[in-house]
């Protein structure tokens, strides 16, 4: 994965819970689609608001971004070699018909299907799908790591043009998460060309697609159109509609304001409304008075988790008070207290969207009396404030953070319940970078967006990770050895049974040995016009415009 595009995502990420999340209320998979609301009617424009981007985050080229707005819009742009069905995580044929995966899983075959080309005319074959690869390795080396898209070719070693049609792609070593890559936004066709430009104008747009729509104009923080194209006929088969889109045009715009964008919607100045901070009751309420409705999916991969410093001298070192965390922290309160009723308990380490998904929900119970029973019997003492203490040190934890956090301050009032004191300590990011790098903190918290459990790698193996600090200091070396050994079984094998074993057997050492302490899901929402149907989420929790069409042009 990406350095400093990870280092600068990850700082961006632990700025706040505000800016982090999607909102929390409404349908569980979306599909705003009426029955009786008849034949889809071809034509129109579709206002669509976004939570405004920045100069950090102007980047629509497919392989470098990972801002979910805007992979929201490159899904509709750009197409893939395979489709990910949301619903069972199954990787399904797009460009590509079928593949073979070698038995060593170093070598995937696509053969990809006839016809397709880019908007300007450029066949999409084999020859196109070598560039690419080529290309994204460049991009790697370019920006020295940053392109978010990195993560998903390691290990990359080359293309093969087989013939016109048939193109092989060679690792270095096995990775069974790549089938699932090329089914992302971020391995996303781009013409050949298109690499001739620098990275930098790419992200601003300076590049050609294949996708059922394309890209009339990007103004980073303005505004973002794209339309139909012409003669588009080779779209997913997830999608109801392979061919041309039944809109002409959908115009993106940028709201700061949450109040304002909900507003836009209830009067119908937009067709919809996408936050990424939660809507509040109120705006529910105005949302639902409007006959508009409220669509969510969770993002895939990690959840929201907390990660602690276990490394020796520190208070979670200690076993026993990283599982009475577990016991003390009311998970159903945080989440209806923070993000509102009906807003989903969260499960486990990863998010129930993600492949291979498990439920560990019956090891994260809140038992403060077994909280306080297993910090007793650790030798952790309550004191006449309250606060617990073992050879004369208190059970302090120090949790940095760059912004007032509403969850935070629960945190500490449960913590507190069975004598644990929870510092709040507020920094600026740079701080927070520094504490982190210097392993001057006791928890922290961030995520990882990909429907697959394999992202977990770049928050905790230390050979990838976002923060090698981070991920030295949430383990023992013994403990991620582990870790290490049951990604190893997972990734660098094409047995299915083989990988899903295996992360089940992740998925509970995690809480087994306290390694990782989740919070909540991350929720994608949308405020979705009654006029809007066809409204689906891809198994990214992406907007996918395939069989979006208006009832009022």
């Amino acid at each position: 994965m990406s350095r400093s595009l990870r280092r600068r995502g990850l700082t961006a990420l632990l700025a706040g819970c505000a800016l982090a999340l999607a909102a929390c209320s409404g349908s569980a998979s979306g599909g705003a689609a009426a029955g009786d609301a008849g034949p889809p009617v071809k034509g129109g424009t579709l206002k669509v608001a976004f939570f405004p981007d920045n100069a950090a985050f102007a980047c629509v080229d497919p392989f470098q971004t990972y801002w979910i707005e805007h992979r929201t819009v490159i899904r509709n742009i750009a197409d893939s070699l395979t489709d990910q069905d949301p619903q069972t995580g199954e990787i399904k044929p797009w460009l590509a018909q079928s593949w073979e995966v070698s038995a060593d899983g170093t070598q995937y075959t696509f053969h990809l299907r006839d016809g397709v080309t880019f908007s300007d005319g450029t066949p999409l074959d084999a020859a196109a799908v070598k560039a690419n690869f080529d290309g994204w390795a460049a991009t790697v080396k370019q920006t020295n790591g940053a392109a978010y898209g990195a993560s998903y070719i390691l290990g990359y070693a080359g293309s093969e043009v087989v013939d016109p049609k048939t193109v092989k792609v060679t690792f270095s070593r096995p990775n069974s998460s790549f089938l699932q890559a090329t089914s992302t936004t971020n391995l996303a066709f781009i013409t050949p060309a298109s690499f001739q430009n620098s990275p930098k104008d790419r992200c601003l747009g300076k590049f050609t697609a294949s996708g059922q729509f394309v890209l009339d104009g990007y103004t980073p923080g303005r505004s973002l159109t794209i339309s139909r194209r012409p003669g588009y006929a080779w779209g997913s088969a997830l999608s109801h509609n392979t061919g041309e889109a039944y809109l002409d045009k959908v115009e993106f715009s940028y709201v700061a304001e949450d109040g304002v964008r909900t507003g836009n919607l209830v009067s119908k100045a937009i067709d919809i409304a996408w936050p990424r901070n939660p809507f509040t009751a109120e705006d529910r309420a105005l949302i639902s008075k409007s006959d508009a409705t409220v669509e969510s999916r969770s993002l895939p991969g990690v959840s929201y988790t907390q990660f602690a410093n276990v490394s020796a001298g520190r208070p979670l070192s200690d076993p026993a008070v990283r599982q009475a965390l577990y016991k003390a922290v009311d998970l159903p309160t945080y989440a209806q207290t923070v993000y509102g009723d009906g807003y989903p308990v969260v499960g486990g380490g990863f998010d129930n969207t993600t492949p291979y998904f498990q439920s560990v929900a019956g090891k994260l119970g809140y038992d403060p009396a077994a909280a306080k029973a297993q910090l007793d019997a650790a030798g952790w003492t309550t004191g006449p404030d309250g606060v617990r203490a073992k050879n004369g040190r208190r059970l302090t934890l120090s949790y940095p953070l760059t912004q007032f956090s509403a969850g935070a301050e629960l945190l500490q009032d449960q913590l507190k319940q069975v004598g644990i004191e929870l510092k709040l300590d507020t920094v600026t990011t740079a701080e927070l970078t520094a504490k982190l790098a210097n392993g001057d903190y006791d928890l922290t918290q961030t995520y990882f967006a990909r429907a697959d459990p394999g992202a977990l790698q770049f928050i905790l193996n230390p050979d990838l990770s976002n923060s090698k600090a981070l991920a030295n200091n949430a383990m023992t070396p013994e403990l991620r050895d582990q870790v290490k050994a049951l990604f190893t079984k997972a990734i660098q094998t094409t047995d299915q049974k083989q990988s899903a074993q295996a992360y089940t057997d992740l998925q509970n050492l995690l809480i087994d040995q306290g390694l990782t302490f989740p919070l909540f899901e991350r929720v994608q929402y949308a405020g979705v016009s009654n006029e809007v149907h066809g409204f689906a989420f891809t198994s990214e929790s992406f907007l996918k415009l395939a069989d979006v069409w208006k009832s009022r042009q």
